[in-house]
This record gives C-alpha cells, structure tokens and sequence, in this order.
C-alpha cells in the first residue's frame, strides 16, 4: 500500500498533484481541512508500506511519523513549517526548507527539476508568497494576465480548504486533488468552463463581501484585528481574507478570528508583516492548538478569555 498524506489546502494539494503527475502511483488519500494536521497517525502501516506527507507539520506528527519509520515503511516527507527534531533514519527521506519564502509546491518544484513549474508557481501565490511567485512568474515568462491567473486560481484552491470540517467546504480536498489531476498545467483548469475553478469562484466572490464588510476590532500601526461573524461562510474565507488585507498593509501584522464552540473560543489566523515575514508560528505556538510558519500561523481554539493576551503579544512582538 502507498498513502499520500498532504494538508488540504492550495500547498498540501499542488504538492501532490506534482508529485503524481511526474510519478503516478496507485494510492490512498489522506487529506482534510486545511487545520487538520495531524494526519499521519491516521494511517495503519505494514512493514512494506510505504508513505508520502506533504505540507503537514513534522513536529505535529512526530511520534506517529517515529511509529512507522521503526516498523519498516518507507516516507518521504516534504514541508516548509517548523519540524521539531528531524529522525535520523534510514527509511525517512525528508525535505525540510522553513524559509520565509519557500512552501511545499516549491520544494516538491525543486525536487521534479521544475517539471511542472507553473503549478508549482500556482501554490506560491495560493500561500501567499505573492512576491516570490510573481518573480518566478517573469522569469519563466508569464505575463500579467497569466500571473494573475495562476494567482487567482491558487487563492480558490487555499480557499477551499477552511472551515469547521469537511462539509463545509465546496469539495473534500480529496476529491478537488483529483479533479485538479486531470490537468497537467493550471491553464487548462482555467481554460476549461466546467473545471473547479469557475464554482470556487463564485462561492469565494459571495464569502469574501461578507469579510470585507466587517470592520476591524482593534488597530494600531503595527497590528490589525478582525472578528468575522459565526457563519460557515467566515470559517471558509478566514485564511484568505487574512492573506488579502496582508497585502493591502504590509507593514502591519493581522489577525483573523471567528467565534466557535457556541462562542466560548476562536479559531485565529494570524499574518506576520509581509515587511517582517517572522514569529507568526511561534507566537501561534505559545497557544495550545496553535502553530504554523514564519510568515503565518493559526490556533485551531483560543478560548476568549485569552484574545487580550493574544492580541498584546502580537501587538508587543512586531511594535519591536
């Protein structure tokens, strides 16, 4: 057997879908929201098994991932967030790159030799690395529109992976990894009128005017708060709304929150200063529940009475 692990969103899904389109392999899917991370214990190994994880925390899955390297099976293992103490074994291949600027397509990019450098493109922009993508867009020769349309189609495809679980996203990331895997080149999903791309497009235009209509909750010059209201649509558009008014003011630092469990927490997404891509994982971490990467970090559930705590951290951390 052979199981692909990878997170559920623009990353984790174009990762993969250049992995298997140099590689195809027969295997079972392991996917799901784009906070459901600790994925790899998901899986029951045998021996000659072997595992791919992409885009998933290495730290938040370090004593499953130790569990199967010591009963035989074979991982590659592909991500850009803080590992934690990376195994030494013989049956881990491992390609860690936590650069500010790197994600998981560009790691996997690098590894195929740039076999498919346009989708690899397209998960830059759907993380948010709108400047490194942009220049890996000239020079591979794109023009403007076509930047665009890599950068639009990676917003969908991140976009589509958050929310509270998996019906409340337009596809099961699963099934969007699929669908996406009928098109060597990101062009032609938007080339074709009945690909993804259209449907995810409207349910983000509907989403995102709800988002921006709020307005923000606390604001200095160095950090912006929002609160986005209880409703399925602020759980899928949370991340990339963070994204975008990341890039509207890129000196300040942002957070996203949105009220959960009857309203006694939040999930939170926070975006470091695209001026000052650093600390937003390891602020994240000082929460239980909380991670993530230099430039962006979450918490799956802040309780409410520590958002003021929250918010003087992250105010304290980028003031200085």
């Amino acid at each position: 057997m052979h199981y692909d692990i990878f997170n559920g969103d623009a990353d984790g899904i174009i990762a993969l879908l250049q992995l298997r389109l140099a590689h195809p392999i027969a295997s079972t899917l392991v996917t799901g929201i784009k906070r459901d991370i600790e994925l790899v214990h998901q899986v029951s190994c045998q021996p000659d098994d072997s595992v791919t994880v992409l885009d998933i925390s290495m730290a938040k899955n370090q004593t499953a991932l130790n569990q199967i390297l010591e009963q035989g099976v074979s991982v590659f293992y592909a991500d850009h967030h803080l590992p934690g103490a990376i195994p030494e074994h013989a049956n881990l291949d491992a390609h860690i790159d936590t650069d500010a600027n790197m994600c998981t397509g560009l790691i996997i990019d690098r590894y195929l030799q740039g076999q498919f450098h346009a989708w690899a493109i397209t998960a830059a922009y759907g993380d948010n690395l709108i400047a490194k993508a942009t220049e890996l867009a000239e020079r591979a020769g794109y023009s403007k529109v076509q930047q665009q349309q890599l950068c639009e189609l990676g917003t969908l495809i991140n976009y589509n992976g958050y929310g509270r679980n998996v019906e409340e996203l337009h596809y099961h990331p699963a099934a969007l990894f699929r669908m996406l895997s009928q098109y060597d080149s990101p062009f032609a999903v938007i080339a074709d009128k009945q690909s993804p791309y259209y449907y995810l497009k409207r349910g983000y235009e509907q989403d995102i005017a709800l988002a921006q209509s709020v307005s923000p909750y606390w604001e200095d010059e160095h950090l912006r708060v929002f609160l986005l209201p209880a409703e399925p649509a602020s759980y899928r558009i949370s991340g990339v709304f963070g994204n975008l008014i990341a890039n509207q003011s890129p000196e300040q630092a942002h957070l996203v929150l949105t009220e959960i469990n009857d309203g006694q927490a939040y999930t939170v997404s926070l975006r470091a200063p695209l001026s000052n891509k650093q600390g937003a994982g390891g602020l994240c971490s000082e929460f239980a529940t909380g991670g993530g990467r230099e430039g962006a970090g979450g918490i799956n559930s802040l309780p409410k009475h520590a958002l003021d705590e929250l918010i003087t951290k992250v105010a304290s951390y980028y003031r200085h």
